[in-house]
């Protein structure tokens, strides 16, 4: 069974996903971001973003680290 991510924001076509990992030294986050668009029929998902997807990455990343502080 593949991990699944504990937290996801999405904000227009970003979504960012919040990964928790238990460690030796105590729990740790990671953050993952991409950006969806449409491929003919299907969804697909790139790493790549234009001007337009940067303000909406950021807000989406400012929830993301908050949502981290407020869920240890």
């Amino acid at each position: 069974m593949a991990t699944r991510p504990i937290h996801e924001i999405r904000r227009g076509l970003v979504k960012v996903r919040i990964w928790r990992k238990q460690t030796r030294s105590g729990v740790r986050h990671s953050v993952s971001v991409v950006r969806l668009f449409r491929d003919g029929d299907l969804w697909k998902e790139s790493s790549r973003f234009g001007r337009d997807d940067l303000p909406l990455a950021w807000v989406a990343l400012k929830e993301a680290f908050t949502w981290i502080h407020r869920n240890p």
